[in-house]
């Protein structure tokens, strides 16, 4: 699983996407060590996984001694940094006023839905809307420049610590989409 999260992060992909790219690739099977046929995990596999790491402070440690075997063996990636936060997006979800204030309090999908603990599995909490600035900055016929448009985009943001030259993880950390870029 911590290789399905090193590779998640090095593609930029969604936990959906992750599923699909695991299922689909017969190269990330081997590399991740499942069977052709054998069960493999699906997106809220990966997500309650990588969650647990980080509540836990496990995904730190594990992420330092990752970084200590690779020193181990020769690679030692010291030729500058890359930081980067990605927006990853996340399923919508259609939400009541209430379930939405609820949400927005810091409540677990277990006390929101006590009654539906299959629609509590399904929904995610932790995942917050932020607005994307981006794409071609567009001209006017007269040659000064359009406003940029912002796209609404609901789900996390992958914070990673890239060596430039050789492309090993440093570090790696997720939060919602509305936090800081600068953390």
């Amino acid at each position: 699983m911590f290789k399905a999260l090193i590779l998640q992060a090095q593609h930029n992909l969604s936990d959906a996407r992750m599923e699909f790219m695991i299922r689909d690739r017969l190269s990330w099977m081997r590399f991740l060590g499942f069977d052709l046929g054998a069960p493999t995990p699906d997106e809220n596999t990966i997500r309650h996984f990588r969650n647990r790491l980080t509540e836990t402070g496990t995904l730190k440690r594990v992420m330092k001694a990752f970084d200590w075997q690779l020193q181990k063996k020769g690679y030692i990636p010291i030729s500058g940094q890359i930081v980067d936060a990605s927006l990853v997006p996340a399923p919508k979800h259609r939400n009541t006023g209430s379930e939405k204030e609820a949400i927005k309090e810091g409540k677990a999908a277990s006390e929101i839905w006590p009654d539906d603990p299959a629609k509590a599995t399904q929904k995610d909490v932790d995942a917050r809307w932020t607005l994307k600035i981006g794409g071609k900055v567009r001209y006017r016929p007269d040659g000064t420049p359009l406003p940029m448009i912002a796209t609404p985009v609901v789900g996390y943001k992958s914070h990673i610590s890239i060596d430039r030259r050789f492309g090993f993880i440093r570090e790696a950390a997720v939060t919602s989409a509305s936090a800081h870029d600068g953390r």
